[in-house]
């Protein structure tokens, strides 16, 4: 493949209408364990690690009564603790992410409310980093623009999503800076332990809402914690999702307002993406033809049976990121017992030979890897257990165990009215 061709950015039929950028393939190439750290124990009514509420993958946003709209932020998931000057940040996969965002940390705990616990996003606005602008006098003079509280809609101008996975790195004073440089913003969108103490997970969403919006004056005067949008109207719903990538929305989230809170369930909420993407397990890798260099990454999705499936794979790669990507994979590749372990490789189906259709010199040999890597991959059609198309790389998701990434994320459906939504 030439690496300047349109075809190998792409992934050759791949999917290129309304794609978003790639990140930087190194950003973020880290297993999701390696974030892994204890909690301290915390006088609240919730414990870290506890597990969010999911939500289930749809194609249409729900248009019946009950439902509350919100925007899905292009971010890190994240459940927000504090006790006293104790604050703890934690993932959606159960990780702590304070050492990653210290300047989260810090407003937290200057919030007058001493004990709470919340659900919601961090993000890293574009026009929230820091940029040189001409002063005065000739001089050069550092200035950010910061999002307002009664406008925050509109503040949304794109999310960047690499400025998050550069936060991935094991050196402090690399993070002390870019907390300095490319600040982040934390969203909140529920409310689960109270300034009292009281915990509010059985509560519905109505009651938690509006729980919610009365604690939200804690976020007066600082400039990154802020109150997500939320809406019950459906055509407000229809204009954050035609928004798109200008707006610096996912899509759009809707919860049932008669629900409680459903920790590790998907039985609460669905979410309707902007572009079909997959979190994806890399369970192997092809090399290229020529060149010594990375051909292609293999994905993979748990089954039902919790076994490792074989679903595609992704080649978009131009030639340099392909040499990277040969530093991230190749101290991955399962060897001795770890072939068999069940954490290698693919478990459920796997790839196959070479097809009829191959091209006689075509490299069908593929290697195993350690089920460490989780990417994210925008896809346009899945059927028959697999990508129809070679997928496109988006990014690394360093903040998700391999675990989650299910096949229930390609199996979209609408929610009918009056449907109740499965457990997962």
């Amino acid at each position: 493949m030439g690496s300047s061709s349109k075809s190998s950015r792409t992934g050759g039929k791949g999917p290129s209408n309304d794609s978003e950028r790639s990140a930087d393939v190194m950003a973020g190439a880290v297993p999701a364990e390696a974030l892994k750290q204890a909690f301290p124990k915390l006088k609240l009514a919730i414990q870290p690690p506890y597990p969010p509420a999911e939500a289930k993958a749809v194609t249409k946003i729900p248009a019946e009564a009950g439902w509350l709209y919100e925007p899905k932020w292009d971010g890190f998931r994240c459940l927000a603790f504090r006790n006293g000057d104790e604050v703890v940040l934690q993932s959606k996969a159960g990780q702590p992410l304070g050492r990653y965002f210290p300047e989260i940390v810090e407003v937290l705990r200057e919030l007058p409310a001493r004990n709470f616990v919340m659900d919601g996003e961090i993000v890293i606005f574009e026009n929230s980093r820091a940029r040189e602008s001409s002063a005065r006098g000739g001089k050069s003079a550092r200035t950010r623009v910061e999002p307002s509280h009664e406008a925050l809609e509109d503040f949304a101008q794109g999310l960047d999503f690499d400025a998050l996975l550069q936060r991935i790195h094991p050196a402090a004073s690399r993070i002390k800076r870019l907390a300095a440089e490319t600040p982040a913003t934390y969203l909140v969108f529920d409310l689960l332990v109270n300034d009292r103490g009281k915990r509010l997970t059985d509560e519905p969403l109505s009651a938690r809402r509006m729980a919610l919006q009365g604690f939200a004056e804690n976020f007066r005067g600082n400039d990154r914690v802020y109150l997500s949008p939320a809406t019950s109207d459906f055509e407000t719903a229809q204009r954050w999702m035609q928004q798109g990538a200008a707006s610096g929305l996912d899509g759009v989230v809707a919860k049932r307002l008669d629900c409680e809170y459903t920790s590790g369930e998907r039985t609460g909420m669905v979410k309707v993406k902007r572009i079909r993407t997959a979190d994806c397990v890399v369970g192997g890798f092809r090399w290229a033809q020529k060149g010594g260099e990375v051909g292609s990454l293999l994905l993979g999705l748990y089954n039902k049976a919790g076994q490792l499936d074989h679903v595609g794979f992704s080649s978009s790669f131009n030639r340099e990121d392909r040499k990277k990507l040969k530093a991230i994979v190749t101290p991955l590749i399962a060897k001795g017992d770890e072939l068999h372990s069940g954490k290698a490789g693919f478990t459920g189906k796997a790839p196959g030979g070479p097809s009829r259709w191959a091209a006689p010199d075509r490299n069908t040999e593929w290697f195993p890897l350690k089920h460490k890597l989780v990417g994210e991959f925008q896809f346009d059609h899945f059927s028959g257990g697999r990508f129809r198309h070679g997928t496109k790389f988006l990014r690394w998701r360093p903040e998700k165990k391999p675990e989650q990434c299910g096949i229930d994320q390609v199996e979209n459906k609408r929610v009918a009215q009056g449907q109740k939504l499965s457990k997962r």
